[in-house]
């Protein structure tokens, strides 16, 4: 079995040292891709909720406006035709 020479395992050792350098900062960036990754999800999710709130309140005051409609056709006699 031959044996390596310390030029041989110096070599080898900053080799490797090398390797495990670029693996590291490719877990860095990849770490760095997944906080922005979740920062966009938090905003869009902060976004549809906003939306969802929006449209319950939309709605709340349509059902307001179809109140008041129907109470003032009724107070005037008006009959509503209803076309969808």
């Amino acid at each position: 079995m031959d044996t390596m020479s310390d030029d041989q395992i110096t070599r080898l050792f900053n080799y490797v040292e090398k390797r495990f350098d670029i693996i590291d900062k490719k877990f860095d960036e990849a770490a760095h891709d997944r906080a922005d990754i979740r920062g966009a999800i938090a905003e869009l999710s902060a976004q549809v909720r906003d939306y969802h709130n929006e449209m319950k309140f939309m709605s709340h005051q349509m059902d307001k406006l179809r109140d008041a409609i129907l109470q003032i056709a009724q107070e005037t006699g008006v009959k509503l035709k209803v076309e969808i």
